[in-house]
């Protein structure tokens, strides 16, 4: 195997805060080593597109602590054609790249693995995502932040709702998946948790519910991906007690911005730097992640849409939420 001399790396799909941190770890281990090392912008759009810029660990330096992405990021349909996925090769090809790091969720390593049929070159994936749903890993870039931003608003919520004896049905983010919906929920003592991964739970919030007349305030957290919605909830609750005050917010997409943690920062961290040993290491087709606390890598095809909220959250879920 030919010595890494050329490292590409992206940002795909929906940002999450603790990417910048993770590029300057790449850049700055890759450059350690000698290995030269430049930005894709706009994701596998700018792949297509040949827009690659040089990337130095110490302007990166300056924007780890941001949120969000600064070789920004983008959905592309364009690779989701044979076409498409040609002229990234071309662009590959044009500019000696020898190995590519995907940071970014599910889409993002599906693209991967489209590129891996076409092509030899070895590609390692950072799992960035606030939706924690990528198996392989217990946490992706992002996750943590998203959950405090959470529980925080869910938290100043509480106060106006304790304030009018108000129930209020909060909706997270989290596509399909019922991390931040449970985490959220959990850390901030709210009544019930409706996930995606759970078809009984409205059933436990209607049973709660039914008799409700305390001069406490309910708190409902709603995952986005949940089966029943925000608005089904809402009509569900006023069917079986019509005499609730009720409140909706949606928290939406300021759940991915923010300042990453400190938890989110050393995930990057160490993340980075994993990719990079890897890839010099003759590792490809891998997502690099933490699983007990210790770096590991994860085949790529066994990543993608594996995710279950395991049997310990849903114990708790079952204590804390009935």
């Amino acid at each position: 195997m030919q010595p890494i001399q050329h490292i590409a790396v992206l940002t795909s799909g929906g940002d999450a805060p603790g990417m910048n941190t993770a590029l300057f770890a790449i850049v700055k281990t890759a450059q350690q080593q000698g290995i030269k090392v430049s930005g894709v912008r706009k994701g596998f759009e700018g792949l297509i597109d040949n827009d690659l810029i040089p990337l130095d660990y110490k302007s990166l330096q300056q924007s780890m602590h941001l949120g969000g992405t600064v070789l920004k990021t983008a959905r592309s349909e364009r690779f989701r054609t044979e076409t498409g996925r040609q002229q990234a090769l071309a662009a590959i090809e044009h500019n000696n790249v020898d190995a590519l790091i995907v940071i970014g969720g599910d889409g993002s390593f599906r693209g991967c693995l489209w590129l891996s049929h076409i092509t030899n070159i070895p590609y390692i994936g950072i799992p960035g995502t606030i939706d924690n749903d990528i198996a392989g890993t217990d946490y992706t870039l992002g996750f943590d932040t998203a959950v405090n931003t959470s529980m925080q608003c869910i938290d100043n919520i509480r106060d106006t709702a304790e304030s009018h004896n108000r129930v209020f049905i909060i909706e997270v983010m989290g596509r399909d998946s019922g991390y931040i919906g449970t985490y959220a929920g959990l850390t901030s003592g709210a009544d019930s948790i409706l996930i995606p991964e759970n078809d009984k739970d409205i059933d436990d919030l209607l049973n709660k519910i039914r008799d409700y007349h305390s001069e406490h305030a309910f708190i409902v957290v709603v995952s986005e991906g949940d089966e029943i919605g925000v608005e089904h909830v809402c009509e569900k609750i006023a069917a079986v007690n019509s005499n609730i005050d009720l409140r909706v917010t949606k928290l939406g997409h300021l759940q991915r911005g923010g300042n990453p943690s400190a938890a989110d920062r050393m995930l990057a961290i160490r993340l980075g730097v994993q990719s990079v040993k890897a890839l010099c290491a003759g590792e490809t087709a891998i997502m690099v992640g933490i699983l007990n606390n210790a770096v590991a890598n994860t085949p790529m095809q066994d990543v993608v849409k594996q995710h279950v909220i395991s049997d310990e959250l849903q114990g708790l879920l079952s204590v804390f939420c009935r």
